[in-house]
């Protein structure tokens, strides 16, 4: 018989989630279900693993940082935006399937729903009364212009 190492592993770790469900119900029932979600400001927790969410691209040009979200399932109405000097939060919910399907119906469930909240700090302060933001087929695309402070200056090199 030959054991590969994924199949031990697999076995440890559903072995590890199991005791992580039991301890974060124990919590619940204490009243303290929030000290067991530690990333919980940062991602979706359905399960054992953390997965950020939204995932992003950053970038940026010499007037602007622009930010390209993936957030495929999410209503715009449900999206709030906010920044703050370097930093921009991004939060709202992923609505789930629906009353109709139940939990027991699946055989496999990876598309995480519910709540998420993520911040990402900005490579330079931006001038948050012109941020710009549109949503199209599930990419959100953000362009916040830099503040005047952090645009580069030009400096003029007097002679004689």
């Amino acid at each position: 018989m030959v054991l590969r190492y994924n199949d031990l592993f697999s076995g440890m770790f559903q072995e590890l989630d199991s005791l992580r469900r039991e301890v974060d119900r124990a919590f619940q029932e204490a009243g303290l279900g929030r000290w067991t979600r530690p990333f919980s400001r940062y991602s979706f927790l359905p399960g054992w693993r953390a997965r950020v969410y939204p995932l992003v691209n950053l970038s940026e040009d010499k007037e602007a940082v622009y930010v390209e979200a993936m957030a495929p399932g999410i209503t715009p109405d449900s999206l709030n935006i906010s920044v703050l000097k370097d930093q921009l939060t991004l939060s709202g919910e992923k609505a789930g399937p629906g009353e109709e399907v139940k939990d027991t119906d699946y055989h496999r469930s990876e598309r995480a729903t519910g709540k998420f909240l993520r911040t990402i700090r900005l490579p330079v302060e931006v001038n948050a009364d012109k941020v710009a933001a549109d949503y199209k087929d599930g990419l959100l695309s953000i362009t916040l212009p830099k503040a005047e402070t952090a645009k580069p200056k030009q400096i003029t090199v007097k002679t004689g």
